[in-house]
């Protein structure tokens, strides 16, 4: 049985160069994101390079909003767990224009003493966030995480 490849002209060609594009920095951003919470933790130099100014991230701990509030989430993070190990799969993307809406699921081992790395606490969930497409490239504006499960020890009155 033979089969035949769909046939495209030049504008359809470059409209689906586009979106697999959009989708591939869009995969890297999230990636992006998860890889600088485990292995830039001691900087926040990187957060521009994953969110907009104005982003707001909602976890159940609580809502941060902006650069400041991004911030100080991740110095709360710091001074709570010395090393994190993150995990983002399943991406389902939906591109449209310059913006898009990212479901993933994520899980995360949080480790409070580095000497003890097997007293952890562990999450996992699903997050929806939303992208713009900016001059630098695409960036994070909402981050709304939904935790499903978690077990160990949670951080006092974080959970």
């Amino acid at each position: 049985m033979t089969t035949t490849a769909p046939q495209y002209d030049l504008q359809s060609l470059s409209l689906r160069l586009q979106e697999l594009t959009d989708r591939v920095e869009l995969t890297e951003l999230c990636d992006r994101y998860v890889r600088h919470l485990d292995k830039d933790r001691a900087s926040d130099a990187w957060l521009g390079s994953v969110f907009t100014q104005d982003a707001r991230l909602t976890f159940p701990m609580g809502e941060f909003r902006g650069m400041e509030g991004l911030t100080a989430f991740q110095k709360m993070a710091r001074t709570t767990f010395e090393r994190t190990h993150h995990v983002s799969s399943n991406y389902d993307i939906r591109v449209d224009g310059d913006r898009a809406l990212i479901t993933a699921h994520l899980m995360a081992v949080h480790v409070r003493r580095r000497e003890e790395p097997g007293s952890h606490f562990t999450i996992g969930g699903h997050y929806e966030a939303e992208a713009v497409r900016t001059d630098e490239g695409w960036r994070i504006r909402t981050f709304d995480f939904d935790l499903v499960w978690n077990a160990g020890d949670p951080p006092a009155g974080k959970i």
